[in-house]
This record gives structure tokens, C-alpha cells and sequence, in this order.
């Protein structure tokens, strides 16, 4: 069985890059709260049939249901909030390369917080990493996206990684799918308030094709996480984690095929995606 663990894991990255090309046809027409929210409800539905179908919610600690909860506001609601955001703002392939800086993230947090040391391929990931990012941004001026943009998806990183070490010690008390359960109905309801004490309730309105689009994009997102979870399961994160951090590639290629006159890449943008893809594998598979 082990030797599906690498299928799963490809199988998650490009199920994940599908959701963003979705996400960006989708934001065509409607704005990202709109998405987010619409992609947290399916999320929502998504897990609570999974919960229900693996023998239901059990009684989890009350600590591993905070710490589920916090990952929810911290990772589910800013670091995919952020993502939508950044996707309409810098574009997919941009806001894909840069999301993947999370493993940067979560490999400084637990060098601090679980005191895990620094080895030579975490150095050498991290510079391969800024170097990439440099040739992001220099890539992003060439297509009118300023530098001060690229601190969207760089935050959405910054949350990714930081909601990663969050879920690890969560994990010691509740299980994954009813984590999942926990993190993503606590960000749907937050969400929903915001909305709803805001007197943003339109953007919980969606029809059409759109509407379809952000449902496809749902789907996809949670599927690839579920994907990722089983694949976890069966074998090691030294496997499992490289494998994921390609979906940037993935985007890259979807954008050449479905998002013609939407996104536009350049030599830079691709040689940039690459290195935070490579210093990313370095991180995560030999760190």
C-alpha cells in the first residue's frame, strides 16, 4: 500500500493547482470573499460527510478542538482568504509560487518553538528560496505587479506555515478528519460573521457559471487535502511534503493552457516558480 503514497501525494499537487486555476477563472466575475466563502461552505459539507462516514466525531479533548479551532482562524481563515486575494491581485502563478515560502515558515517556527535544529539543506533551501523570490518580483514588475503586492501571498505563507506546526500538536489529541471537521467549520462560521456583521451579505451570493467555478474550486482544494491527509498516513512527510510543494509548476502549465489573456509569465516568473519549488523540496525532504 505504501507504494501509493507518491501517486497520492502528485495526485494532491495537481489537484491543488487545478483549484487555483479555478479560483482564478472564477474571480473574473466575482470578487474573493465571494470565493472564500463559498469554498469554506463546500469545504464544510466536504468534511462533516467525511466525519460521518469514518463513524462520526467521537469525543475529542477540548485542547485538540482549540488548537483545530485556532488553525481554522489562523490557516483556513487569513492564510486562504489571503490566497484568493493574492490570486486576484498578483495572478496564480505568482501567488502559487509564493505561498509555497510556508515550509520556510514552519521549519523557522520549529527550529524556535519545538526546537529543531538548522541543517545544511534548510540553509541551502532558504537562500535557493530568496533567490527565487527575487526573480519573482523582478519577473512581477515586468507585468505591472508591484513589490508591495507580493506581501499578500507572502502573509498567506507566513500563515500556512505557521497553522503547520499548529495542526502537528493538534494531532496528538484529535484525529485528521475530524480536525479538518473543526478547522474548516470554525473558519466557515467566523467567515460567515464577518460577512454578516460588516453588511457584506451579497458576497454570500454567487450564480452561473461563477457559482460552479467556486464549487469546482472547492471540491479540488479540499479533495487535495484530503488526498495529502491519507498520504500522511501511509508514509512519511519526507515523501509526501516534496511531492505537494510542485503544484507551482502544475499552475504554471494549467495558466498556459487555460488562462490565455488572463496570466501572463515570463522568463523570470518561471525560473522564479522553479527555485522556491526546488528550495522548497530541499526543505521539506532533506531538512
Amino acid at each position: 500500500m505504501s507504494g501509493w503514497v507518491p501517486a497520492l501525494a502528485l495526485v494532491a499537487a495537481i489537484t491543488s493547482a487545478s483549484a487555483t486555476i479555478l479560483i482564478r477563472q472564477g474571480l473574473r466575475a466575482y470578487g474573493p470573499y465571494t470565493g472564500f466563502w463559498i469554498n469554506l461552505l463546500v469545504g464544510t459539507i466536504c468534511v462533516w460527510i467525511a466525519v460521518l462516514a469514518t463513524g462520526g466525531p467521537g469525543r475529542p479533548p477540548a485542547t485538540g478542538i482549540a488548537l483545530f479551532a485556532l488553525a481554522g482562524l489562523i490557516g483556513t481563515v487569513a492564510g486562504r482568504l489571503l490566497r484568493f486575494i493574492s490570486i486576484e491581485t498578483v495572478g496564480a502563478s505568482i501567488s502559487a509560487a509564493m505561498v509555497n515560502l510556508s515550509p520556510l515558515v514552519s521549519s523557522g517556527l520549529a527550529v524556535l518553538l519545538l526546537g529543531e535544529r538548522i541543517t545544511v539543506p534548510i540553509a541551502l533551501g532558504t537562500l535557493v528560496i530568496v533567490l527565487g523570490t527575487t526573480l519573482l518580483s523582478a519577473g512581477g514588475k515586468k507585468i505591472g505587479v508591484r513589490p508591495a503586492q507580493l506581501v499578500l501571498p507572502i502573509l498567506s505563507s507566513a500563515c500556512f506555515g505557521l497553522v503547520a506546526v499548529i495542526r502537528k500538536i493538534g494531532l496528538t489529541d484529535v484525529g485528521p478528519v475530524v480536525g479538518m471537521a473543526v478547522n474548516v467549520t470554525t473558519a466557515l462560521i467566523a467567515f460567515t460573521a464577518f460577512l454578516l456583521a460588516s453588511g457584506q451579505q451579497r458576497a454570500m451570493i454567487c450564480r452561473g457559471r461563477s457559482l460552479a467555478i467556486f464549487v469546482a474550486a472547492g471540491v479540488t482544494e479540499n479533495l487535495a487535502v484530503f488526498l495529502i491527509i491519507v498520504a500522511l498516513g501511509l508514509g512519511t512527510v519526507s515523501v509526501v511534503a516534496p511531492l505537494t510543494n510542485v503544484a507551482p509548476i502544475f499552475v504554471l502549465l494549467f495558466s498556459l493552457l487555460f488562462l490565455r489573456g488572463i496570466e501572463i509569465l515570463n522568463t523570470r516568473l518561471v525560473v522564479g516558480t522553479l527555485l522556491t519549488v526546488l528550495g522548497a523540496v530541499l526543505i521539506t525532504a532533506l531538512g
